[in-house]
């Protein structure tokens, strides 16, 4: 697993490159995704257009990452599916972290 990381002036950014976050891979999500989180000095965004499906090991993990900053530090998750979206809700965990999700789909017949 490999994380796209763009440095910039605000926050640190990265992209999530995973269409699952499930227990097959969630161990090694947080074990790939915290030493990054870590060492930023900034507020961490992570993008996680691709992801279109968590279970309960996956949000385990998100909060395994989100405990791991230091206190204070905002960890934004950018771009969250419908699906993902619905996962925080229903545990609340939408209260701990601060969701921005996907715009939605344009389209339909004219």
């Amino acid at each position: 697993m490999h994380f796209d990381v763009e440095e910039g002036d605000q926050h640190l950014k990265i992209v999530v490159p995973e269409r699952r976050i499930d227990a097959a891979i969630a161990t090694q999500f947080k074990d790939k995704l915290r030493p990054l989180v870590m060492k930023s000095k900034k507020p961490v965004h992570l993008d996680m257009r691709l992801v279109d499906f968590m279970d309960s090991s996956g949000l385990g993990a998100m909060i395994a990452v989100r405990k791991s900053l230091p206190e204070g530090m905002p960890l934004v998750l950018l771009s969250v599916t419908p699906n993902v979206e619905r996962v925080f809700r229903l545990t609340r965990m939408d209260s701990v972290f601060d969701l921005r999700c996907a715009p939605a789909a344009e389209g339909g017949a004219a």
